[in-house]
Parts: structure tokens; sequence; C-alpha cells
């Protein structure tokens, strides 16, 4: 199954992606197509609160599906502005479009060094074709 990387967005190792605001100093984080995939049918969403802070590297919930349960990695340290409600109410409704209304939360960043270590979209594909 060919999946969709959009090239604006950078990615981790662990599936996160992160779609950059840098004029807001703000990242939208959400895990790529090829997870959801991965995933299956998803049935639970833990997302941190508006006020939480989250730290490069580190979890900041999970998201849990028929199949597994899987820890989501921050990409940047800073502090959480919003979590999409939506998702943890209907968490089956992040297969419809991880890429937009599938974000899972909006970061003020810290420091945009942070996704110095981020994938591109290419090299996103390359690795998970390898």
């Amino acid at each position: 199954m060919a999946f969709d990387y959009p090239e604006h967005l950078r990615y981790l190792d662990s599936h996160e992606y992160i779609r950059v605001d840098e004029e807001e100093a703000l990242a939208i984080i959400g895990i790529s197509a090829f997870a959801v995939d991965q995933l299956g049918d998803i049935v639970f969403l833990e997302l941190p609160e508006p006020g939480d802070s989250v730290e490069k590297g580190e979890s900041f919930g999970t998201v849990e599906s028929v199949k597994a349960v899987e820890t989501l990695k921050s990409p940047v340290t800073g502090e959480v502005l919003e979590r999409n409600e939506q998702l943890i109410e209907l968490p089956e409704q992040l297969a419809d479009d991880p890429y937009g209304d599938g974000w899972l939360i909006k970061v003020k960043v810290e420091n945009f060094d942070d996704l110095d270590d981020a994938l591109t979209a290419e090299e996103y594909k390359d690795q998970l074709e390898a």
C-alpha cells in the first residue's frame, strides 16, 4: 500500500510528524499514515492537557488500538497549547485524515533547533522502504 508523506512536514523515526509554524512558534504534532495503518483500529487516545509541558524525545501520551498500545514521543520541548478533543472522543477518526483533522497536539516550541534531527518526507519514506 502506498502512503502519502506530505513534503511540508518533518518526521521522526517513531512515526510522529511535525507541521511547523515558526511565525507563531508553533508545532502541530500527529502520527503518520503509515503508523495509523500499522496500528489498525484505534480505540483510545491519551493526550496531555493544555498547559502541560512536553520534552523532546519523551512520551506525551499513548495511542491504543485493538492490536497494541504505542507511546507517542514529542519531537520538541514546549508547552501544550491545545489537544484534539474531537479525537479523544472519537479516536477512530484519526485514520480518516492523519495529516489534517487528525492532528494530536499543538505545542508552543521553545527551540526550533529541536527539529534539526527530524527527517524530511523523502528520508522518512526511504527509511520505511528499507
